[in-house]
């Protein structure tokens, strides 16, 4: 499974313009993204993934990076070993989630519990 630090996707973001930037897949739980999230990610929970994946085939088409996170990057992990089977490419897992972007990256983004 591929895999990119927080550091290493503000690096990529910031020079990428913005069709170039990876899309972000959120697949923790609808208020999780509500208390936080980065931006211009999309919510599909980890709970709903196996019911719904099928939404991701347009928006993941055309190849591209789709970078997939959750709190601390065990759910999107999960996410993207059950997409991969379902015939989806170009997933990579954030490490350490959204709660290691907050403490090494943008501190602004709220952590919790």
């Amino acid at each position: 499974m591929n895999a990119i630090t927080p550091k290493e996707l503000q690096k990529h973001w910031e020079r990428a313009t913005p069709a170039q930037r990876p899309r972000l897949l959120d697949v923790r739980e609808p208020e999780e993204h509500a208390h936080c999230a980065l931006p211009e990610s999309r919510l599909l929970p980890l709970s709903q993934l196996e019911s719904r994946w099928e939404e991701l085939t347009e928006w993941c088409a055309g190849g591209g990076t789709t970078v997939v996170y959750c709190h601390h990057g065990v759910r999107s992990a999960h996410a993207i070993a059950f997409l991969e089977e379902q015939g989806v490419s170009g997933l990579v897992n954030l490490t350490g989630g959204i709660d290691r972007w907050s403490r090494e990256v943008d501190p602004s983004v709220p952590r919790y519990w």
